[in-house]
């Protein structure tokens, strides 16, 4: 009986020894679960690309510097990221495809574009800005230069578009009636030539083909004479209206804003944002004004690619989510969101954009 309890106690300590040194022999923090957590924390490249809402050499210029923001913020989350590629889409379904497909992992987005690729992209912030001065549904309470608009309200999720008439011949018989107090009808916006966006962009074309719909009958930006569609932003419409070579032009309010300055440049100077002077000689509150007001849009997402598991997982989304809440809490931070408007960001589900997606299916 001892030498078999001997037996038994020599295989137990042997079980126990061999144990103890599998255990000495696996690496700190986990072994290989340890080693994967270590590898999917390495970021070679994150591309980052931001829609041309803006000339695209203005958003560059702004935006310089987010890039070893981004690295050291999400340092302190447990994410080595070697470098940041910061990029301008050449327009907004160009930066929705590329974050389809993946070619980008964040992306810029206006609430219209994301809508449209929601399937392939997924939202992790909504932007915040300053409101507006004015809000006033009223198109001529937004025309003149005492009228000229201040970012200095208050923070709010949604920004609307307003449809412009130019300095054109013709430009200036739509705001002189709207400036009266008299409607529009549809024959006068029909013979009118206008410019607008991509048709995923929300201020650009879906918010205004609804306020079309809206007041005239169900009539779209479609159903007009002479509408041509603009590849290269907002930036050459405002040229083209300085240029009276349209008469009507849409995009988000605080546009006139973002080219009071160039405006009346020369046109062979720029602006302190890389601006081109467009060479006018009258305030641009005064030349470019207000005939149509539309709805509340929900404000910009940062939405990232479903195609690349490296960024497209709990653990990335909840970091990025956190580091550009506390980036755009710096004063270099929103220095350089600033380009966008935007004042901060806040955590959005896609539920928040349904609206959104309702918006675009009726301007189909």
């Amino acid at each position: 009986m001892k030498k078999k309890l001997i037996a038994v106690l020599l295989v137990v300590v042997l079980v126990l020894t061999a144990t103890a040194c599998a255990k000495s022999e696996t690496p700190s923090g986990g072994g290989t679960d340890a080693g994967t957590d270590a590898e999917a924390q390495h970021i070679e490249t994150l591309k980052i690309e931001f829609v041309p809402s803006k000339d695209a050499d203005v958003i560059i210029t702004g935006t310089k510097g987010l890039d070893k923001l981004i690295i050291d913020t999400m340092a302190t989350k447990g994410y080595t990221i070697d470098a940041v590629e910061v990029t301008v889409g050449t327009n907004y379904d160009a930066t929705g495809e590329a974050l389809s497909a993946g070619s980008i992992d964040l992306g810029w987005l206006p609430g219209g574009t994301y809508a449209l690729f929601s399937d392939e992209v997924d939202v992790i912030l909504t932007a915040t800005r300053n409101g507006l001065s004015n809000d006033s549904t009223n198109p001529a309470d937004w025309n003149g230069s005492d009228n000229a608009t201040k970012k200095d309200g208050p923070q709010v999720t949604f920004y609307r578009a307003l449809i412009y008439a130019t300095p054109s011949e013709y430009g200036k018989e739509l705001a002189a009636k709207v400036n009266a107090g008299e409607a529009l009808t549809w024959e006068d916006l029909d013979k009118a030539t206008w410019e607008v966006q991509k048709t995923s962009s929300s201020a650009g074309y879906i918010y205004p083909t609804m306020w079309l719909m809206e007041n005239y009958d169900g009539k779209k930006l479609s159903d007009l004479s002479n509408v041509k569609p603009l590849d290269s932003g907002y930036g050459t419409a405002f040229a083209d209206a300085a240029a009276e070579q349209c008469d009507i032009i849409v995009c988000y309010a605080d546009g006139r804003n973002d080219y009071e300055d160039a405006w009346m440049l020369p046109v062979d100077q720029k602006d302190a944002t890389e601006k081109q002077g467009m060479g006018r000689e009258e305030p641009i509150w005064d030349e470019l004004n207000v005939i149509g007001v539309t709805e509340g849009i929900y404000n910009d997402t940062v939405a990232i690619t479903k195609a690349n598991e490296n960024v497209y997982n709990p653990e990335f989304i909840a970091a990025m989510q956190d580091a550009l809440i506390e980036i755009i809490g710096t004063p270099e931070g929103a220095a350089i969101f600033d380009v966008y408007s935007h004042t901060g960001y806040a955590k959005a589900t896609d539920a928040d954009y349904d609206g959104a997606r309702k918006a675009l299916e009726a301007t189909k």
